[in-house]
C-alpha cells in the first residue's frame, strides 16, 4: 500500500512507502522545532509589519504558532512519517488551526530561508 503524497499534486501515483520512509527526517528534524518556530513567527510579524499580509492575519498565524509550540511542549503535537518534516508539519497543522491564513506564512519566504534558520542555533549565528 502506498501513502498518501504529501510532496505533490503533480504526479499520479504516491511515493512508495519505502521512499516516503527513506525521504522523511521528521523522526530526527523535530528537535529544531522550537528554532522553526521563532523564525516562523518573526517571519509573520514582519509579514504584518510590512503590510504584505493583514495584521489580523499575522496575528492568527502568531496565535496559531504559540499553540503549536505549547501543543508540542505538553506532548500533543506528534506529527508521523507522513509530515515528511517539521516545517511541512508546522504548516499543515497552522493551516488546520487558523484556516488559509496558515499557508500565507511562507509568503517572501524560500524553504532554504527556513531550513537555513531552523538548523542553525541563535548563539552560533554571525551578525
Amino acid at each position: 500500500m502506498t501513502q498518501a503524497k504529501t510532496w505533490s499534486d503533480r504526479f499520479e501515483s504516491a511515493l512508495h512507502p519505502a521512499i516516503s520512509r527513506f525521504n522523511a527526517s521528521i523522526s530526527f528534524d523535530i528537535e529544531l522545532i522550537e528554532y522553526d518556530l521563532n523564525g516562523s513567527i518573526a517571519h509573520a510579524k514582519m509579514l504584518g509589519r510590512t503590510g504584505i499580509i493583514a495584521v489580523a492575519e499575522a496575528e492568527q498565524l502568531v496565535t496559531g504558532l504559540e499553540q503549536i509550540r505549547e501543543e508540542y511542549r505538553q506532548g500533543t503535537f506528534n506529527p508521523g512519517i507522513d509530515a515528511e518534516d517539521v516545517h511541512f508539519a508546522v504548516e499543515r497543522r497552522l493551516t488546520a488551526l487558523v484556516g488559509d491564513a496558515g499557508k500565507k506564512l511562507h509568503t517572501a519566504r524560500s524553504r532554504n530561508d527556513q531550513v537555513g534558520t531552523g538548523r542553525t542555533p541563535v548563539s552560533a549565528r554571525q551578525n
